[in-house]
């Protein structure tokens, strides 16, 4: 896959390469749900660690750079984003893009519009991003997203693409749900790439072709 190998204008997905920016990001925020404990993350002890490896991908992932909504903010205006990700329900966690049922759907816009709670007029682009790499459940829909998979908003109706779409090609997504690589040792570990960030990578290309 492109996304992964690299080319001209990428390294790819290797360990120092901004790509791998989301391997870490997912790793520490799934670590919490790991050890049932997620209601740390927003702990005093661990609130500037996980700002900042929020912040990190989403900086890698172009949210803090020309017109970006977050271009004049510190890594602290993500707290209340940290916040809400601690407190969320436990079945956003559990949700890909295998299924996508209604009731998971409505969890997903249920969970987009909750961030927009303490930052009035959250873009899609900035809502999915954190809910990619924290969760793993949704494509991030940035332009390159949305021009790959010809859509041009995040709600009910792209969802259900997305589902009809993994549904068709679920041989081939499984296939790709690629080990996520160690912040320390730069190695494959135990998470895979879930569903949702698989079909993320395959549009996010095809958009930039």
């Amino acid at each position: 896959m492109k996304y992964l190998n690299g080319g001209a204008d990428s390294e790819g997905r290797e360990p120092d390469a901004r790509y791998a920016s989301f391997d870490y990001c997912f790793n520490y925020f799934q670590s919490f749900r790991e050890a049932k404990n997620i209601g740390a993350i927003a702990d005093p002890k661990n609130i500037q660690l996980s700002c900042l490896s929020l912040g990190f991908y989403l900086a890698s992932w172009g949210m803090f750079r020309g017109s970006a909504e977050l271009l004049q903010k510190s890594a602290r205006h993500l707290r209340a984003a940290v916040e809400l990700i601690a407190a969320a329900d436990a079945a956003i966690w559990n949700i890909d893009a295998h299924c996508y049922t209604e009731q998971n759907v409505q969890h997903l816009l249920d969970m987009g519009r909750t961030f927009r709670r303490p930052y009035p007029g959250m873009s899609d682009i900035l809502a999915t991003k954190i809910m990619l790499g924290v969760f793993g459940n949704v494509p991030a829909f940035d332009t390159n997203f949305k021009k790959g998979f010809k859509v041009s908003t995040f709600g009910p109706k792209a969802l259900r693409r997305i589902s009809a779409f993994y549904d068709a090609n679920l041989e081939v997504i499984e296939r790709y749900r690629t080990p996520t690589l160690d912040f320390v040792t730069g190695e494959p570990t135990p998470h895979k790439y879930t569903r949702a960030k698989v079909i993320d990578m395959v549009f996010f290309v095809e958009g930039m072709s």
